[in-house]
């Protein structure tokens, strides 16, 4: 035989896989996001426990009058109002949902399908305006829909997206009148 035969020939390939240390590293990674995602399960029940003191949501009264305005679009949460990243998870107000909200003169009834409902009466609601973000939200300048409102002893800011964001402009201006209306009442 000939010599470059004979090196070919003797040339063995390199082992391409080694299957136990690949199938040891994918363990420790699914075991690490498993890890990283029990944390934040058990961060978002520990807010939950330090937000007990807040009062049971208000449901809407079986007859709260005719629709002043009506939107469908996201509910994005609330938050102390002020403090745009200190999200309120007690009663559900954490949980971002589909959000079908109705305004009529007894206040403001939020619908979500999957999530609790709550109703927001008349003499609760303190600001609306537009804003550009709420906790694990941010959007174009005027983009979200932030309503202020009274719930026991805190104010709290909810954030809503119309599916037609030119309907915000109405909203606040509605809102606002209603708010000032029930002020000078009070």
């Amino acid at each position: 035989m000939t010599p470059l035969i004979l090196l070919a020939a003797e040339k063995k390939s390199a082992e391409v896989t080694d299957w136990a240390a690949r199938i040891g590293w994918l363990v420790g990674l699914v075991l690490l996001v498993a890890l990283v995602y029990w944390l934040m399960r058990e961060g978002w029940k520990w807010r939950g426990t330090l937000q007990g003191d807040l009062p049971e949501l208000p449901s809407a009264p079986e007859e709260p009058g005719p629709a002043k305005l009506s939107m469908s679009g996201r509910y994005h949460g609330s938050t102390t109002a002020g403090q745009w990243l200190d999200r309120i998870v007690a009663h559900g107000l954490g949980t971002r949902s589909r959000v079908e909200l109705t305004l009529t003169e007894a206040g403001l009834d939020v619908v979500r399908p999957g999530a609790s409902d709550f109703f927001v009466p008349a003499a609760q609601l303190r600001e609306a305006r537009l804003d550009k973000g709420i906790a694990g939200k941010v959007l174009t300048e005027g983009g979200l829909l932030v309503v202020t409102w009274a719930h026991g002893d805190r104010l709290i800011d909810s954030g809503f997206r119309s599916d037609r964001a030119a309907e915000h402009n109405e909203w606040v201006a509605t809102l606002n009148q209603m708010i000032n209306k029930t002020e000078g009442a009070r």
